[in-house]
């Protein structure tokens, strides 16, 4: 989820071999990508957990679950491993891999779980990852402001809703539907600050480095 340095436009095409120009290629940023897959599927999620809108459209949800937050993201999460950014890696497929079990929870297995049951259960889940996110945060602390800012507002957002789960307690799981519509501005800004730095060659929007690599 860190953007690295930030760089400019794509440079002009060379006259050289594709093999000569091959050996000093670098790909393009990930981060940003998997910022904005994150960030839209959590903000439409969280629409629904605030109660702003009405739940039943929340199945319109499990497309961006599977295609944009997990497919996508996971994408991201892959070329982090070849940029050599483990945190971004880690992030980015944990991540995705959440939004695909997420989607592969309510699309199969949701049903399963006998109704006594189903608020411990999704409390548990959501918990877990809660802690999850609450290590990336520490971790985060050696990017930038903007992916701290994000994975600490995730962390409520985690607790609170597990926790309303758990506890059947309705007002905290809109209170986390808030948190998450929070985090998901938060995500976004930081895909746009990259994207609008890496385009203008220069930085437009701070993204606040934190002294990481």
């Amino acid at each position: 989820m860190e953007s690295g340095s930030m760089p400019g436009a794509r440079p002009p095409i060379s006259d050289e071999p594709a093999e000569s120009r091959s050996v000093g290629w670098a790909p393009a940023d990930p981060g940003p990508l998997g910022l904005a897959g994150f960030a839209l599927t959590t903000f439409v999620l969280s629409m629904f957990n605030a109660g702003l809108v009405s739940k039943a459209g929340e199945p319109v949800v499990l497309g961006l679950a599977l295609a944009y937050g997990g497919i996508a993201q996971f994408a991201a999460g892959m070329w982090e491993f070849r940029t050599g950014n483990t945190f971004g890696a880690v992030a980015f497929t944990s991540y995705a891999a959440f939004w695909v079990s997420f989607w592969a929870l309510v699309t199969f297995f949701a049903a399963d779980i006998p109704p006594e049951h189903v608020g411990a259960a999704i409390g548990l889940y959501l918990i877990s990852w809660g802690i999850f996110t609450a290590y990336m945060f520490c971790a985060s602390l050696r990017t930038t402001g903007a992916i701290a800012v994000v994975l600490l507002l995730l962390t409520i957002t985690y607790f609170l809703l597990g926790i309303g789960e758990s506890g059947g307690h309705g007002g905290m799981v809109e209170v986390g539907g808030w948190a998450g519509i929070l985090t998901a501005a938060a995500a976004w800004y930081a895909s746009f600050a990259a994207v609008i730095n890496s385009t203008f060659g220069r930085t437009v929007l701070p993204v606040m480095p934190l002294g990481g690599r």
